[in-house]
């Protein structure tokens, strides 16, 4: 039986956690389907129902009012059955919403029962007893009937721009959060919608209560829209084939993406598998480190991720109830190209106790659920990293791709406004190429940042500079990809709100000798002639002329450093994507300064003298 530890520890930080037994529960089992049906209908419906989804994302990003959702896509849109089993997903839809909506679906049918809802009918909910995200991600559903029949629902999960209270953004930013209530308006099961037709006390006492009630109604409106194209869709389908040849159909996409992830496990050698890592602080408690252990068993073609090792619920807004970073991990591993549905996780049991800051217990408050999330990804990836090398990269800049917000009063329309972006950064190198830069996190699906001309027409705002950031991937046989440097100057008086990753002691780590990444981080000027400032997270007035810095991390390097190849290095130091210093200093190479290239016989004597 095969054991590792992998100690993710750049600098002070905790001791690995030793994990506590705790139960969790897995996916639903796929089973094999229970009678026959043509193949040919089988691939109809295998390929109609992600169309469908698919169809409701072009739709939400076509009809939405806020720029996360048509810009930058930080939406997912699926389609679930009455027990809330996943039956697909948009291509692209964020990844870590997909284990967070069945419980939404399983939640409502216990609260209304299968008898409960009507066709016509539209709900939206966000409440984090059952959602366990910050509220700004607000789920729309509607249920979908075939033949007079319940046949499941239709869910749109997106960012909404503001929800009242200190949400405006990114929800509450800072650590300074310490329950829900003033995170923003907590909806549950709201049923908001009957035949068709809003019901108009319900719908002013959301749209009183946000600060952007026009962007609110537009984005609501684009969701429940997006819900019903899917029904109508799944209603064809099943008018067209049956509701017994779907049903067998939705039975065999479960058992064959389960028997594909399981080939893929039963290849890893049977063992208990650890990483720990951790993030520098909770952001309310700064000398309070967030300890991140994973516990990664595989017998046969089962795989157990058990992170009851993993912190206990903290006081600041750092908490969720997800296992989001468990399913992300082990889809990555299985079958990171094939569609999503409940049985790409058959396979896959996910221990996560009660109280661990993952599975916190409401009231605890979850503005800043996120941003542990693509660390706990990595640590399972680590964790697995000596069990699967040909798979396993090294760690990425793992945020939530340092997300900002500005708002404030426009004096030329007198009118409210918020403006975001996600800045992407570098993931690891891999074991057959470099890191990809500029990419947001393996949690986001294709969210990506906001185009600068978007942000320069409709807001009071000028973006200086957005650039690749030199030497911010670690050094290895395949290098880190690159994070980014982003510098926008505010035209008007108004408010910033960051939230800064806290991963300085623990950088994005390399795998195989690797070095590790540069961190991000955030810096503000004031003024035109002040000097810009490293600051933390959390909401800064600022007046008209104040510029923003915004920077993200790379990803670490993958095998040694003196492997990478000469030309490679000579092609970097040319796109200047790797400085002449950092080359010498982290490649143990001679840079001409004449050329800009390496070189060959000077750093031939050098590592000669190194021993190489």
């Amino acid at each position: 039986m095969a054991t590792t530890d992998q100690r993710i520890h750049a600098g002070e930080g905790p001791a690995p956690a030793t994990p506590a037994q705790g139960a969790g529960a897995a996916g639903a089992p796929a089973g094999a389907p229970a009678g026959r049906v043509h193949p040919v209908t089988v691939e109809v419906v295998r390929n109609s129902l992600p169309a469908a989804a698919d169809e409701m994302a072009d739709g939400l990003a076509r009809s939405s009012y806020n720029m996360m959702i048509y810009e930058v896509r930080d939406f997912s849109c699926a389609i679930l059955d009455t027990e809330g089993r996943l039956l697909c997903q948009n291509v692209g839809g964020v990844s870590h919403f997909v284990a967070d909506l069945g419980v939404v679906v399983q939640d409502a049918v216990a609260r209304f029962g299968l008898d409960g809802f009507r066709p016509g009918d539209g709900f939206i909910m966000n409440h984090q007893r059952v959602c366990g995200q910050h509220l700004n991600n607000i789920v729309a559903y509607a249920p979908i009937f075939t033949a007079g029949q319940l046949f499941g629902f239709a869910v749109v999960r997106a960012h909404w721009v503001d929800v009242g209270g200190m949400s405006t953004g990114f929800g509450a930013a800072g650590g300074g959060v310490t329950d829900p209530w003033i995170e923003g308006l907590q909806i549950d099961q709201l049923r908001i919608q009957r035949d068709g037709e809003f019901d108009p006390a319900l719908l002013k006492l959301v749209l009183d209560n946000v600060r952007y009630p026009d962007s609110a109604l537009g984005d609501l409106r684009a969701q429940l829209a997006a819900c019903r194209a899917g029904g109508q869709r799944v209603e064809a389908l099943v008018e067209r084939y049956g509701i017994e040849a779907v049903t067998l159909s939705i039975q065999r996409l479960f058992a064959d993406s389960e028997r594909r992830c399981r080939r893929v496990v039963a290849d890893i050698p049977d063992g208990e598998y650890t990483a720990s890592s951790f993030l520098d602080h909770d952001l309310a408690d700064l000398d309070a480190p967030l300890e991140i252990a994973a516990r990664v068993v595989v017998r046969g073609s089962d795989m157990t991720i058990d992170l009851t090792g993993c912190a206990r619920q903290r006081r600041s807004s750092i908490n969720s109830r997800t296992r989001a970073a468990a399913y992300v991990a082990y889809k990555a591993v299985t079958a990171p190209l094939e569609p999503v549905n409940e049985g790409s996780f058959a396979g896959l049991e996910v221990v996560i106790d009660e109280g661990n800051f993952m599975m916190a217990e409401f009231p605890a408050p979850m503005a800043k659920w996120s941003i542990p999330i693509p660390t706990v990804v990595d640590t399972i990836l680590a964790a697995l990293a000596p069990a699967m090398p040909d798979r396993i990269p090294a760690a990425h800049h793992a945020s939530l791709g340092g997300g900002i917000a500005f708002f404030g009063v426009d004096p030329a329309t007198n009118r409210r406004f918020v403006t975001q972006t996600v800045e992407g950064g570098g993931w690891g190198g891999r074991p057959d190429a470099d890191g990809q830069a500029a990419a947001v996190s393996v949690c986001q699906g294709d969210v990506r940042n906001a185009p600068i001309e978007s942000l320069e027409l409709k807001y009071p705002l000028v973006v200086a500079r957005r650039e690749l950031r030199a030497d911010s991937g670690g050094a290895g046989r395949h290098r880190g990809g690159l994070g980014m440097t982003t510098e926008i100057q505010n035209l008007v008086d108004g408010t910033w709100s960051f939230t800064v990753p806290p991963r300085e002691k623990c950088p994005p780590w390399g795998l195989f000798g690797g070095g590790p990444g540069v961190p991000g981080g955030i810096e503000l000027r004031e003024g035109p002639d002040q000097a810009y400032q490293r600051i933390g997270s959390g909401r800064r007035p600022v007046r008209a002329g104040a510029s923003a810095r915004i920077m993200s991390g790379g990803g670490g390097g993958w095998g040694d450093p003196a492997d990478r190849p000469l030309d490679d290095l000579d092609a970097d130091l040319l796109d200047g994507l790797v400085t002449p210093e950092a080359a010498e200093e982290r490649y143990g190479v001679v840079v001409d300064r004449s050329t800009g290239l390496v070189d060959r016989a000077g750093t031939a004597t050098r590592r000669s003298g190194r021993g190489r």
